[in-house]
């Protein structure tokens, strides 16, 4: 059994870093030989990513600028682990001196201070931020490459909905190049002008939102899955899982399906271009666990995010008595317009593991 900071079976991401240390850092063990790989892809990707580049984002102020440290020779990937680094910037840990001992309404604070016995890195939420999501994306950026070029596996995800606003019309190719034209990374304008201004009257109020993140996988081939703990569904939700703030995972038709009866949630197969399909696409593209050849769909729920500044009641684990808090410091209003990038990197990242189990891709390119 792999320990808690690394995900996958062939291949394999381990994350490392805290949020106030000194670095974050990456390593993706299993990579085939023969990948193509330049920093510049990696960072493009972390880029959509990085915070303080809106209003409606945390204003923490960090370039997120990767460092290849092996793994790549001559613009290459060799074979062996691929180690990659982002250096901390700007951190600001004296924000966090009061929470020390008085419990964050919301976060990881008291079960981790159990766990660890109170060693662990409590500035910034240490292991627990979202900033340790960077280190997802950069592995991930490596599998996007790998799926792309082996398989034409594409993933996109786009921010559905904020609150109680949602998308009017259901996602298509075209509306692929919209999604990083707007702040929130919705791929409908007119719905993104709607969400934008509601996430700065949440943060006006010294609160924040929630949302939905759709993520949409094609050209995936028949057969990736190892049921029965190990289905294409089940890896997929651990790996979504591990992002901070993520509540919910559905494929397809999802809770909806469980209101309709069989004959309407069925998808009924049909030849189309000499190629077996399925009229509708309610499974989300897995069926017993393994993927149908349809377009992988989910949809993944993100809580509100936890760090508002609004005074909150919590308990002073000192003194053991009830107490006042007001989260001082920078922090996302609502962290769904950051995650598509995190979103995709997972998602890629878990079927590119599954498509060397298979052998669909091989270790040497």
């Amino acid at each position: 059994m792999l320990p808690g900071s690394s995900i996958g079976q062939r291949l394999v991401l381990t994350s490392f870093g805290e949020s106030h240390g000194r670095s974050i850092g990456a390593v993706l063990d299993g990579c085939p030989a023969g990948l193509e790989i330049d920093e510049k892809e990696i960072q493009e990707m972390l880029n959509l990513r990085k915070p303080g580049q809106n209003l409606i984002s945390t204003q923490r102020k960090e370039g997120d600028i990767v460092e290849i440290v092996s793994g790549i020779f001559r613009g290459f990937t060799t074979g062996a682990p691929i180690t990659m680094l982002i250096w901390n910037a700007d951190q600001k840990s004296k924000d966090y001196e009061n929470l020390k001992t008085k419990l964050r309404p919301g976060h990881s604070d008291y079960p981790a201070m159990i766990k660890y016995n109170q060693y662990n890195d409590h500035r910034g939420g240490g292991r627990f931020s979202g900033r340790l999501t960077a280190t997802h994306v950069m592995g991930g950026a490596i599998a996007r490459k790998l799926l792309k070029v082996t398989l034409g596996i594409k993933t996109n995800s786009f921010t559905s909905q904020i609150g109680k606003i949602k998308m009017e019309k259901e996602f298509n190719e075209k509306m692929a190049k919209i999604i990083y034209k707007n702040e929130v990374r919705c791929p409908e304008e007119k719905t993104a002008k709607k969400m934008r201004e509601s996430i700065l009257n949440a943060k006006k109020k010294g609160d924040s939102l929630g949302g939905i993140i759709e993520s949409i996988t094609t050209n995936v081939p028949v057969g990736l899955g190892e049921p029965i703990f190990s289905s294409l569904e089940s890896d997929l939700s651990k790996a979504i899982f591990s992002i901070p703030s993520v509540k919910g995972v559905e494929f397809g038709s999802g809770f909806r399906g469980s209101e309709l009866f069989g004959s309407e949630n069925n998808d009924l197969y049909t030849m189309k271009r000499g190629k077996i399909v399925t009229k509708t696409n309610n499974s989300g593209g897995i069926l017993g666990g393994i993927s149908n050849g349809m377009p992988i769909t989910m949809r993944i729920a993100f809580k509100p995010a936890s760090s508002i500044a609004q005074k909150q009641s919590t308990v002073d684990i000192k003194n053991k008595k009830n107490a006042i808090l007001q989260v001082k410091g920078r922090h996302d209003p609502c962290v769904v317009p950051r995650a598509p990038p995190v979103v995709d990197s997972l998602v890629a990242l878990t079927i590119a593991d599954h498509a060397l189990i298979t052998g669909a891709i091989k270790p040497s390119l």
